[in-house]
Parts: C-alpha cells; structure tokens; sequence
C-alpha cells in the first residue's frame, strides 16, 4: 500500500470516529483535555488495531461476519443516540449524557466505528505485515486528530446552543447507525 492510499483510507475510516467525537464534545460540554484524549485515543487504538485484526483473519472469518457487521454497528449507535436523545429530553437530567466518560460507552462507541475498518482489513489478505502494520498507524494517527478536532467542534457548538446540540449529537449517532446499515444493505 503506498503512502496516498492509506492517507486516502485513514481519512475515510476516521470520519464515522469524527462525527461521534463531536456528539460526545456536544453531550459533555464541559469536557477536560484528558477525557478528549482518552476518547480519541480509543477511537483512533481500534480504528488502526480493527484492519490488523481483519487481516489476519482474513478469509476465515469475513464470510461469517460480513452478513452481520453493519446490524452491529447499527444497534451500538442506535443504542447511544437513542439514550443521548432521550436524556436532553430530559428536563431532570441538567448534566447531559453523565456517562459520556465511562469505559463501556467509550468503547462501544470505538467498535461501532471500527467495524467498517476490520472489513478494510479483511480485504488486504494478501498485503505484507509491514505494509498493514504501518497502514494500522496511519489509520490510527488520522483518527485520533480528527476525533479531537471533532470533540472540540462539539464542545463549541454545544456550549453555545446547550441542550438543544445533545439532542442533535443523539440524532447524528443515529445517523451513522443508519448509514452503515443502508451502505451495507445496498452495496
């Protein structure tokens, strides 16, 4: 894989990882540095760890999961949208999405947008190790710089339109469920 390929694929791979670092910079408003960066970097370890995984699983496993990948990716997203949407209905609920911080949600979120990125690994079977493992890195290194632009775009706009921005992070990662499982369905 040359060096414009792996740009061209990491910067597609990290836009899924881009949109739901904004919804968590709009549902935590009040975000510090540390957690952006424990979020980017989760987004970014799976993002670049998924196309390893994928590649040296290569064709044992992509007939089996290719048929059910997307419905995954679909329920995680819909499952934290839906609730993001249902707290910034919330009219007790005066902190937004609490949990914006918590390891499970965190790491949901990562897999959910690396699914796509163990397919892209399943397809370079045949690529040298060093080839993926320096690809992994691109991937890896995007994602993380798009996440933390993404999360402080969502802190901004969030801390100027409040509540109203959570409900729309909610309805973004809803979004992105439905894209995946629409582009897979589709194609």
């Amino acid at each position: 894989m040359d060096l414009l390929t792996v740009s061209i694929l990491a910067l597609g791979l990290s836009m899924d990882s881009f949109t739901v670092a904004i919804s968590c910079g709009l549902a935590e408003r009040k975000i510090s540095f540390q957690h952006a960066v424990k979020i980017a970097l989760s987004l970014a370890f799976f993002q670049g760890l998924l196309p390893l995984l994928g590649w040296f699983l290569g064709s044992k496993i992509k007939v089996f999961v290719e048929h059910f990948d997307h419905w995954i990716a679909f329920a995680l997203l819909s499952y934290l949208g839906g609730r993001m949407i249902f707290e910034s209905l919330d009219k007790e609920n005066t902190h937004g999405m609490a949990n914006v911080y918590s390891w499970q949600n965190i790491l949901t979120l990562s897999i959910a947008t690396s699914i796509d990125a163990m397919i892209v690994g399943f397809s370079y079977a045949l690529a040298s190790p060093g080839d993926l493992l320096w690809g992994a890195v691109i991937i890896g290194a995007v994602t993380f710089f798009f996440s933390m632009l993404g999360i402080r775009i969502g802190k901004d706009v969030g801390n100027r339109f409040g509540k109203r921005m959570e409900l729309l992070g909610g309805i973004v990662l809803l979004a992105i469920g439905f894209k995946i499982l629409l582009e897979h369905l589709f194609s």
